[in-house]
């Protein structure tokens, strides 16, 4: 159990510092009106100040629960940092599903229009949406651990 968590620890370290990275460049970029492509990412949008506040401080969040990560106070600190960039990633999602949905002209797209509309590039806090879901296998751990002790 404790190996896990040292994991953990490496994990979110890691995570922390891209989250936190990511949104101070988003942040950066939203206060000077300047657009960043890198591969299939992106940093543009009206939004983009904003999800580079959210993605700041999830960062920091990520980084201050690594003091004592096996604390249920810490983890849930990691929790809000995963909450804050999930809904932040859902809401990406959303608008990208539902602006795809209508074609050119059409009621609705072609399925390639669809896959087209819903392609690379994705904004930052997507990106990161992956790795942001390890914290469910840490919820889990804390739930076994408290069902094993009482």
């Amino acid at each position: 159990m404790e190996t896990s968590y040292s994991y953990g620890r490496i994990y979110y370290v890691i995570l922390g510092a891209a989250a936190f990275a990511l949104g101070g460049a988003q942040l950066v970029l939203g206060l000077s009106g300047n657009e960043l492509t890198i591969g299939p990412m992106v940093m543009s949008g009206e939004f983009m100040l904003w999800r580079g506040v959210i993605l700041l401080c999830a960062g920091v969040l990520f980084l201050q629960s690594l003091r004592d990560f096996q604390d249920i106070h810490q983890q849930g600190r990691m929790v809000i940092a995963s909450a804050m960039i999930w809904i932040v990633a859902v809401m990406e999602i959303f608008a990208l599903v539902t602006g795809a949905i209508p074609g050119d002209g059409t009621w609705f797209n072609t399925w390639g229009g669809f896959i087209e509309a819903v392609s690379p590039p994705y904004i930052p806090s997507l990106m990161l949406l992956p790795f942001t879901l390890v914290t469910l296998y840490y919820i889990k751990l804390e739930r076994d651990s408290r069902a094993v002790t009482a």
